[in-house]
């Protein structure tokens, strides 16, 4: 997959507070993204997150 710091995802799950979209603030092994309904930050495992996403919203 072709992402980049910054961009923002569509996942298939959705985050507890509701919201689907999320921004990736790192890449590396791990992903740490950021919720953009709360403003939660997580770190998901680069295998789970590349599954996990739906498709790039924007990217910068």
């Amino acid at each position: 997959m072709d992402i980049k710091v910054g961009d923002k995802v569509e996942m298939k799950k959705q985050h507890p507070c509701g919201c689907k979209e999320f921004e990736i603030l790192r890449i590396g092994m791990d992903f740490k993204i950021k919720c953009c309904g709360c403003g939660r930050e997580v770190m998901v495992p680069r295998a789970k997150a590349e599954k996990n996403i739906k498709h790039i919203l924007n990217k910068e």
